[in-house]
C-alpha cells in the first residue's frame, strides 16, 4: 500500500512537473535511481530491515532531484546559438555548415545540441554531444553533400542542457530556420576556371604567352622568323618588302557555343547519388563558364519529347546567372526524348 502510494505521488509530481516546466524531459540516470528506490521497497517487504535503507534512498533522491531542477531552471538562462553556411549550396559536393553555441551557466553543464536538417537529406542523428565550463562557446563543424537541386528547409537549433548531476534535461529551441537553395555545381565550375586559366599562362610563371591559331581570322603580316609556317608566307607582301613576310592569324573569337541538354526519361538513372540529368547540368555550367572566360558566346538548349527552354547565345556578364537560373529548377520528363523534333 505503502508502494502504491509512492508510486502514485511520483506519477503525480511527473504530471504537475511537465504542465509547470514545459521543456523537462527526465534522463536515464533518473529512471535508474528511481528503479533502485522502488526495488528497495520491495526488497523492504521481504527484509524488514531494509526499510530505513529504503526510506533513506528516497529522502536522497528527491533532495538531488530538486536540487538538479533548481541548477537547471533558476540558474541557467537560454544558450545562444547560431548556423553559418553559404547563402546556396552546391549539387553533389562537400558543403561545410558551422554552428556555435554559447553556454549561458554559471556552472558546468552537458549539451546535447541537434541541428534540424532538410528532409531531402533523411538525418536523423545530425547530433554533437559536449561538456561547456561557465560562458563557454562550443563549435560544431559538419559537412552536406546535397543530391537533389531544390529548396532545402533548415529547421531550429535545439540544445538540451543538464547539469553534473544528470537527472533532468531541459531544452532550448533556438530560432535559427533558414530556406537554402541547392544549385548546380559551382564549385566544380570555379575548379574548371582555374584550369583554363593556368592553360593560358607559362609552366615556370605567371607570363601570359600568345597562341598561334589555325583558323582563319586574320591577325597581322610580319617578318618571317625561324619556325614560322612556311605555308604562311605572303607573297605579294613578299615582293613589296624584298623579304619573306608571312601572314599571322589568331584564335577565333565570340564562337558560338550551344549546350543541348536531355531531360528524357533515361536522365533520370542514378550514378554515384546523383542523376545523369544532374551530371549534364554541371557540365553544362562549367563549359559555359569556361567559354565566356574563353571571350565565346555561349547559349542553352533544353528538350525531352518537345523543346524546353532556350536561351540564346550570349557573352555579356550577366549570362552565367541566366544559365546558372536556368538550369536550377530542371526536372527530368518521364517521356521518351524526340530528337527528330530537336
Amino acid at each position: 500500500m505503502f508502494l502504491l502510494s509512492i508510486l502514485g505521488i511520483g506519477g503525480l509530481l511527473w504530471v504537475l512537473a511537465h504542465l509547470v516546466l514545459k521543456p523537462l524531459f527526465f534522463t536515464q540516470r533518473f529512471y535508474i535511481a528511481g528503479s533502485v528506490v522502488v526495488l528497495l521497497f520491495l526488497l523492504s517487504y521481504f527484509f524488514s530491515w531494509l526499510s530505513l535503507a529504503a526510506y533513506a534512498a528516497t529522502a536522497l533522491f528527491g533532495a538531488l532531484l530538486l536540487s538538479d531542477l533548481a541548477f537547471v531552471f533558476i540558474f541557467g538562462k537560454k544558450p545562444v546559438a547560431s548556423r553559418y553556411m553559404a547563402e546556396r549550396l552546391s549539387n553533389g559536393d562537400i558543403n561545410p555548415v558551422s554552428v556555435t553555441v554559447k553556454s549561458n551557466y554559471p556552472f558546468r553543464v552537458k549539451l546535447e545540441i541537434i541541428d534540424e536538417l532538410p528532409e531531402q537529406f533523411q538525418e536523423r542523428n545530425n547530433r554533437l554531444r559536449r561538456t561547456a565550463t561557465p560562458g563557454a562557446t562550443i563549435g560544431w563543424n559538419y559537412t552536406l553533400r546535397p543530391v537533389e537541386r531544390g529548396t532545402y528547409e533548415f529547421g531550429d537549433i535545439i540544445v538540451y542542457t543538464e547539469s553534473m548531476l544528470g537527472f533532468v534535461s531541459r531544452r532550448f529551441d533556438c530560432p535559427a530556420a533558414a530556406t537554402v537553395p541547392v544549385f548546380p555545381s559551382y564549385m566544380h565550375m570555379r575548379r574548371y576556371e582555374l584550369m583554363a586559366a593556368f592553360a593560358q599562362t607559362h609552366e615556370t610563371g605567371s607570363k601570359r604567352m600568345r597562341k598561334i591559331g589555325h583558323s582563319l581570322e586574320f591577325e597581322q603580316i610580319k617578318e618571317y622568323a625561324l619556325g614560322d609556317d612556311i605555308r604562311n608566307i605572303n607573297w605579294k607582301a613578299t615582293a613589296r618588302k624584298a623579304g619573306l613576310m608571312v601572314n599571322n592569324y589568331t584564335e577565333q573569337r565570340s564562337q558560338q557555343v550551344y549546350c543541348v541538354v536531355d531531360k528524357g526519361r533515361l536522365m533520370k538513372m542514378p550514378f554515384e547519388g546523383l542523376s545523369l540529368l544532374d551530371y549534364a547540368i554541371n557540365a553544362s555550367l562549367m563549359l559555359c563558364n569556361v567559354s565566356l572566360y574563353r571571350q565565346d558566346r555561349f547559349g542553352l538548349l533544353t528538350f525531352a519529347n518537345k523543346l524546353g527552354n532556350f536561351l540564346p547565345a550570349d557573352r555579356n556578364r550577366g549570362q552565367l546567372e541566366n544559365v546558372l537560373n536556368t538550369l536550377y529548377n530542371q526536372q527530368t520528363a518521364f517521356l521518351e526524348s524526340d530528337y527528330e523534333n530537336l
